[in-house]
């Protein structure tokens, strides 16, 4: 008797529920600014690198300028005397060739047999710096040639040279200007980290009012997905608040279906109310007829007659009940079950019936009809105090998944498992003293499946039948 039976599950019935997935990545907003956000990130990156080719570009052709210039002016400064030796004293202007081991330095040396001599700059003094040879830097047709080599302290030289005749006896000199490039790639390098600082801070600004203003166009979409959670959840009729010209065809065709399914609603309901009167005379009639021939025909007429007036009633309500799936109705449990209890133990005066609210459950919402509420835990409770032999308690939990747990147990004779798989059948007794027609645990079951909820029997703390259904639970609040 202590295991649980595998009665009505209709939970079971449920599609097994499939994966989802995870919150952000299967979020619009989410693809939306993660796209943009990387189009930023791609773009800032390629404006980055064009900006700092474009730069260095421009700073080494602007620096190699510069020392040519400078080649040309020292060629110009420069002459030999009738001996054939080199003079002149050669003024480029910048204080860098007067600074021992600047990076900057010029040298004129005799390129022929009949020149002779040498001038240098002052940074250079009588050191010298060795020339590249002419296979791996040929001259040009104007001989001139220009290539990088190290320098005296380990810096990167660029190197502008050129052999010039200087006189019509073909005296002939060599002449070399050397800039400090690593200077210029200190600079480059000072710029691109300069460049990478602004660009990120304005391309992580770009991504954060990128993704606001996302956010902000995306609004419109949340306000209708929580404004269809509370037509939903029951707290309000109709989808209802100031929506965009983007999405407002789409709030009017989603008030149009709820109107059109409500109005589907009241015609089954309509239809339903129709057959119950349309069958309730006939069945009338054949309780008189069964009453009028009386005997034992007439006690069968009249018990099967009762039997059928149960049967179609419990059908209408289970049509009705189907007719109402997925509307929109709310019902307090609390005023119902103490309702029950009042009437209960009025009935039952020789029965103790007792009410436990677990914490947090105060204030539920049953999904559903009043009468359905009222049916099942009616019978649940019929059924205990017809057994018990002198306590019932009833308990309203809270479930998983926020549903909704009632509970009522006795303390009578109980069931066994196989027991109390058959109570569950339809017009099982186990009792024929008891009156009844044995419909209802099956009743229960029926409108517990047709709530997508579940119903259990097992063994009661206090001896007896424990029944428990899970009904689904509104969200509290008022229906707007």
């Amino acid at each position: 008797m202590a295991a649980e039976p595998e009665a009505a599950e209709p939970g079971d019935e449920r599609p097994a529920p499939t994966r989802e997935r995870t919150r952000f990545t299967g979020s619009l907003t989410f693809r939306v600014v993660s796209l943009s956000s990387v189009w930023v990130v791609a773009a800032f990156l390629v404006v980055a690198g064009l900006i700092s080719n474009l730069y260095e570009r421009t700073a080494q052709s602007g620096f190699e300028a510069v020392v040519r210039a400078q080649l040309y002016n020292l060629i110009n400064s420069v002459t030999v005397d009738d001996g054939g030796a080199l003079s002149g004293v050669p003024n480029l202007g910048d204080l860098r060739y007067s600074q021992p081991l600047s990076g900057w330095y010029w040298e004129v040396i005799p390129a022929s047999a009949n020149t002779e001599g040498r001038l240098a700059s002052f940074s250079l003094g009588p050191r010298t710096i060795a020339a590249q040879p002419t296979e791996l830097a040929p001259f040009d047709m104007q001989y001139r040639r220009d290539y990088r080599t190290e320098g005296l302290d380990g810096e990167t030289l660029y190197v502008e040279e050129a052999e010039v005749v200087l006189d019509q006896e073909n005296h002939t000199a060599r002449f070399r200007v050397m800039g400090n490039a690593s200077v210029v790639q200190s600079d480059i390098a000072a710029f691109d980290r300069k460049m990478a600082l602004y660009l990120g801070f304005f391309g992580l600004g770009s991504i954060v009012i990128n993704a606001l203003a996302i956010l902000y166009g995306l609004r419109p979409l949340t306000s209708v997905r929580r404004a269809l959670a509370d037509v939903r959840a029951g707290r309000a009729e109709r989808l209802r608040g100031g929506f965009p010209a983007e999405i407002r065809p789409l709030a009017l065709e989603m008030n149009a279906l709820i109107d059109s399914n409500r109005r589907i609603v009241e015609r089954a309901r309509t239809q339903v109310g129709n057959l119950a009167h349309s069958l309730k005379t006939p069945v009338a009639v054949l309780l008189n007829e069964a009453s009028a021939i009386g005997g034992e025909k007439g006690r069968i007429v009249a018990e099967q007659g009762g039997i059928m007036r149960r049967q179609v009633q419990h059908y209408l309500d289970r049509a009705r009940v189907a007719a109402i799936d997925g509307a929109i109705v709310r019902t307090p449990v609390e005023p119902v079950l103490e309702r029950l209890l009042k009437v209960m133990r009025r009935l039952e005066p020789d029965i103790s019936f007792e009410r436990r609210v677990a914490a947090g459950s105060a204030g539920f919402m049953f999904a559903g009809e009043q009468q359905d509420l009222e049916e099942t835990v009616g019978n649940l409770l019929e059924n205990a105090a017809k057994y018990g032999r002198g306590r019932v308690v009833l308990h309203l939990e809270r479930a998983a998944n926020e549903s909704l747990r009632i509970v009522v147990e006795d303390d009578g004779p109980g069931l066994s498992e196989e027991e109390m798989v058959q109570a569950m059948k339809r017009g099982r007794r186990f009792d024929e003293r008891q009156a009844g027609s044995g419909l209802g645990l099956s009743i229960v079951a029926d409108t517990v499946l047709q709530y997508r909820g579940s119903f259990r029997l097992a063994r009661s703390e206090i001896g007896g039948l424990r029944a428990e259904v899970i009904l689904p639970r509104a969200p509290d609040g008022p229906m707007s």
